[in-house]
């Protein structure tokens, strides 16, 4: 596979030329763009309101002295960012975003861009398992009341009256939170003592769509998005938790007693975008002033060069003010080169299943029987037996045969459907709707089949009708036994709630895959957790499918995608700011990382969803151990400067990256070798018979010595210089080298191959991937 390389040249002065259309007749020939001119290094004699206004007179100040018509500066900015980033978002002709990159100080300009949700629309903790290992007593039991956590949530806002966002127990608002609760244009809207404060931003989605309503003037949650992946990732915890009965339990988020505020930058879509640059970087902005602690971000776009993309420039300054960042990794798997939000100081997270189902079965011909799963409200009971048929057997002589396969609304003839059961294909329309189109054209039940993409990837759903969700390659064996059998009778068992399921974890079919596609020496996704079939709290205003013909609702909701994953591993990064207020973001993501497993509950490698064996493309690290990620023996850190030195590398000067540096940076005269990034994983995109990389390890625990272990990358030979290190105190770091050789001509191939490196003194198991790809060039 050949993935195509980054420019190395410099990126901060180049912009895109392909910014959304304004609607608005007035700024027709006007476009959107965000004005990065990098950190804001406001006096510490100013108050913070006088700081904002001359930050805000300072971009007035540049685009006047561009346009040179301040009537004209007056009507083109609608956003200036006046606490931490340093920046405006305007309306601009492209021959003023020309004059505006070439203004001294300014780093970027950027289109106002626009990112989807990662939720695949009908699309535990509540259902993280516990790994076995007990931490200390007293660690877990400060985690569990860590009330001064704070994590913030960039969604679609935020249903407060939900169950989960309740302030019972709970002792005052952490003295550092700054935020607010905007309710000016919905007095219905309230924040408490756990949900301390709501914003929204709309600016950017209202240049596109024009005009909004009061609807849009609040940070409610009118798509259940935001308040699922809120509550995922700090939800309190709510007795009797389920979705029409099943998965009953207490629903609990990661961080179950930490504070949670929501900053709604996601709105209906238009044209396939919910969520804009210029609305994200005003969130970023906000949310780091309010005083968080960690950022939930289940959002995402096509891979962007760091410093064109608003996630990127935002989570690049909250990481520098200690807030850890937590990011989707994107549904556009199983594609390889898929994966989204590739910066270094995000964490990425895919999605992988956990062990528990909800089995519901097609029973036929007597005896017959293919399991799959189901939300279905009901089945179709046994002593009553349906003929069951192939949704193509059904089609209206006018619809296609391709869109009757995949059960379009309306491709369905009633003469053929009524009283049966209908056998859909997955793919293209939304799997519920799949279900509506037969239920509209008289079915009683309907069985889902994957198509080769999904594999083995089963999503429980909250169907309208008894509905069953089957593979790929039961949906296979049962085509074929509906072309030569004539119409056999059957029905669908009522769905129930099964745990302990094996195996588990598996990746799943949509979670997007690596290689980074900006920064291949970078491997992402950095982790997986939960993301399929997740239940948590939902918003009131819309049906458990979010589909126009659903009027039924819920107060907790199964919902799948790395959106749900992502908020997870928010909560994971809570509870460790909670019992290591002292780690840095990277301390925090080198945790989490390093104590991953890549082994499921069957003690196999985990595995994708065509049950293959899936590779740390898939799960970065592997898949998430809370409990582990408390006590990780050593840390793989990173500071600021870092962070800059690897911008170094990618080609940015030292006077465009000391805008953004609180004191003076310069780049270093030997720049850095990207693969040397003090990154939790070490990956050689283009090994030529042999590299060299440099690591540094921080003592986080007790005093030991760790040895070195290796699982080499088929056909290459790794050696590992000093192969022990010893520690005698906390804080303490250590340098060493990994050196890695193709053994062999017979070795090169055009593929990346997978290794680990392990760290451990017989406590502590310290897990690094190895992901090398030989270069074109051959000895």
């Amino acid at each position: 596979m050949e993935i195509a390389r980054r420019s190395t040249a410099p990126l901060l002065l180049a912009f895109f030329l392909f910014p959304l259309l304004l609607p608005r007749s007035l700024f027709a020939a006007k476009q959107a763009y965000v004005v990065y001119l990098g950190e804001h290094s406001h006096s510490s004699e100013l108050s913070p309101l006088e700081a904002s206004k001359r930050a805000t007179e300072s971009h007035y100040e540049l685009l006047g002295s561009v346009l040179e018509d301040k009537e004209k500066v007056q009507d083109a900015i609608f956003y200036s960012y006046t606490h931490h980033i340093n920046g405006f978002a305007a309306y601009l002709e492209v021959e003023e975003v020309m004059k505006v990159s070439e203004y001294p100080g300014v780093l970027s300009v950027i289109p106002n861009r626009g990112y989807a949700l990662h939720t695949t629309h009908s699309w535990e903790f509540l259902g993280l398992e516990r790994d076995g290992r007990v931490p200390k007593q007293s660690l877990w039991r400060k985690a569990r009341f860590g009330e001064d956590t704070i994590i913030a949530n960039l969604d679609t806002g935020v249903w407060p009256e939900a169950q989960s966002f309740k302030d019972d127990d709970l002792g005052p608002i952490p003295s550092k939170w700054k935020g607010i609760c905007q309710n000016d244009f919905d007095e219905s809207f309230s924040c408490n003592r756990k949900l301390i404060g709501a914003r929204y931003f709309n600016k950017a989605y209202e240049v596109v769509v024009g005009p909004l309503n009061a609807t849009f003037r609040s940070p409610r949650d009118y798509d259940g998005h935001g308040t699922h992946t809120l509550s995922t990732a700090a939800g309190g915890a709510v007795p009797g938790a389920n979705i029409f009965g099943y998965g009953n339990g207490t629903a609990k988020g990661g961080s179950p007693r930490a504070r949670v505020a929501a900053y709604k930058v996601c709105w209906p879509p238009v044209n396939g975008s919910e969520c804009f640059d210029a609305d994200i970087v005003a969130a970023f902005d906000a949310a780091i002033e309010d005083g968080v602690d960690v950022i939930s971000v289940s959002l995402g776009g096509d891979p962007a060069d760091y410093f064109r993309d608003g996630l990127a420039i935002g989570s690049f300054h909250a990481v520098r003010k200690g807030i850890t960042v937590v990011c989707s990794a994107g549904n556009s798997g199983p594609q390889l080169a898929t994966v989204s939000n590739l910066s270094p100081w995000m964490l990425t997270v895919g999605a992988s299943t956990m062990n528990r189902q909800f089995p519901s079965s097609l029973v036929f011909d007597t005896n017959k029987r293919v399991r799959g799963e189901s939300l279905s409200p009901k089945g179709l009971p046994g002593n009553n037996a349906y003929p069951v048929i192939s949704s193509r057997e059904a089609r209206y002589a006018n619809a296609s045969e391709d869109k009757a396969r995949l059960c379009y609304l309306g491709s369905l003839d009633p003469a053929k459907a009524t009283g049966k059961i209908i056998v859909c294909l997955r793919g293209v329309t939304a799997r519920v709707e799949k279900g509506e189109a037969v239920l509209q054209a008289g079915g009683v039940g309907m069985v889902l089949a994957n198509d080769a993409f999904n594999g083995n990837e089963l999503i429980a759903d909250a169907h309208v009708l008894p509905a069953t969700h089957i593979t790929y390659s039961d949906g296979l064996t049962l085509f074929s036994y509906l072309e030569s059998n004539e119409a056999p009778l059957g029905y669908i068992t009522s769905p129930k709630t099964e745990l302990g399921t094996k195996p588990a974890p598996f990746m799943a079919a949509f979670s997007s895959l690596g290689p980074n596609t900006i920064t291949p020496e970078i491997l992402k996704p950095d982790i997986t957790a939960p993301g399929v079939s997740v239940i948590a709290a939902y918003s009131a205003a819309v049906g458990p499918t979010n589909l126009v013909f659903d009027t039924r609702r819920v107060a907790f909701n199964s919902v799948s995608g790395t959106s749900m994953s992502c908020p997870h591993i928010s909560g994971v990064a809570g509870l460790l700011k909670t019992l290591h207020p002292d780690w840095s973001p990277a301390a925090i993501k080198s945790a989490i990382m390093t104590t991953a497993r890549t082994r499921d509950n069957m003690e196999e490698p985990v595995l994708n969803s065509s049950f293959v064996e899936a590779t740390p493309f898939a799960y970065g690290s592997g898949h998430v151990r809370p409990n582990r990620a408390m006590d990780p023996g050593l840390v793989y850190d990173l500071t600021t400067n870092d962070y800059l030195d690897f911008l170094c590398a990618l080609g940015y000067n030292s006077t465009q990256l000391a805008m953004f540096s609180e004191g003076a940076y310069s780049c270093p005269p030997t720049p850095l070798r990207i693969e040397d990034l003090n990154y939790p994983s070490i990956t050689v995109p283009e090994l030529s018979v042999s590299a060299t990389v440099t690591r540094v390890v921080k003592n986080v625990g007790s005093p030991g010595t760790y040895v070195a272990r290796v699982m080499e990358p088929r056909g290459v030979a790794v050696a590992v210089n000093p192969a022990r290190l010893a520690f005698e105190e906390v804080g303490e770091e250590k340098k060493f080298e990994v050196t890695m050789k193709a053994k062999d001509r017979k070795s090169w191939n055009s593929d990346y191959v997978f290794g680990a490196l392990i760290w451990s003194d017989g406590k502590h198991y310290v897990r690094t991937p190895l992901v090398v790809k030989f270069s074109s060039w051959k000895p």
